[in-house]
């Protein structure tokens, strides 16, 4: 893509008492990029995340997220960051519109400009008619829908979605890939993507990491981790056999 990083990792490792979670991890991702981030429940994605967003410091190493640090400016660093974590929270006892427009009071986003790009964003997302119900009685899927709302309201320079089609059925799941594409290449947003449905991440992603065990054991586009480690130069390969090839020999 030949831009320059807006996230980048240096020897970056964390440990609790005498456990690694995160090992050594050295990576940069590029504005505008969509980056999936894959690994087993335990591999240290998660924690990388919240270091990059601040919530952890790291024991040793470094990160910049559009050339900020995250240990010593947590508070420049989310304003320019949308986050959805898996478990994604909302005031139950307010609907869908009333979450939005908190959480734009809350950026300092005048009611005057809020309220069109909520409506906007409702839309966009497929809940629109959903608006006015108490955001409690929203599923899992919904809930995941209202938190990609939250990120067009806020439009940040990085959004970092934790299973952001968890929940989601089918119809739902092509809605909400299709626009986190939009979100990259018509707003330049960059986006890491973790996730379990690789199937997604191969259709979306321009490079992919995998961690393991707290290290990431691979980083690049998909036809060339796939030429490295079957051989083979397919664009159709399937990232599900990439996969698997690198966890099995990083599981060892």
């Amino acid at each position: 893509m030949n831009q320059k990083p807006i996230i980048e990792t240096h020897n970056l490792t964390k440990t609790y008492d005498n456990q690694i979670a995160v090992d050594d991890l050295t990576f940069s991702i590029e504005e505008g990029e969509i980056f999936g981030f894959l690994g087993p429940n335990g591999s240290g994605k998660t924690t990388t995340l919240l270091m990059l967003l601040g919530l952890t410091e790291p024991t040793k190493g470094w990160a910049r997220v559009s050339g900020f640090d995250p240990t010593k400016e947590a508070i420049k660093v989310k304003k320019i960051v949308g986050y959805i974590p898996e478990s994604i929270g909302f005031y139950d006892d307010m609907d869908a519109i009333e979450n939005l427009l908190f959480i734009a009071r809350l950026n300092n986003i005048p009611d005057s400009v809020s309220t069109p790009k909520i409506e906007e964003a409702l839309e966009s997302v497929g809940i629109k008619d959903e608006a006015e119900k108490k955001v409690g009685a929203y599923s899992r899927g919904m809930r995941q829908r209202l938190g990609m709302a939250e990120i067009h309201l806020k439009e940040p320079r990085i959004a970092f979605l934790d299973e952001p089609t968890l929940g989601l059925d089918p119809e739902g799941t092509i809605r909400i890939i299709d626009y986190i594409q939009s979100l990259s290449r018509d707003k330049n947003i960059t986006i890491l993507l973790s996730s379990h449905d690789l199937k997604q991440v191969q259709k979306i992603s321009d490079r992919i990491g995998i961690m393991i065990n707290g290290r990431m054991i691979a980083v690049g586009p998909i036809e060339e981790l796939a030429k490295e480690k079957l051989g083979v130069d397919d664009k159709e390969i399937s990232l599900d056999d990439v996969y698997m090839k690198f966890f099995q020999e990083g599981s060892l």
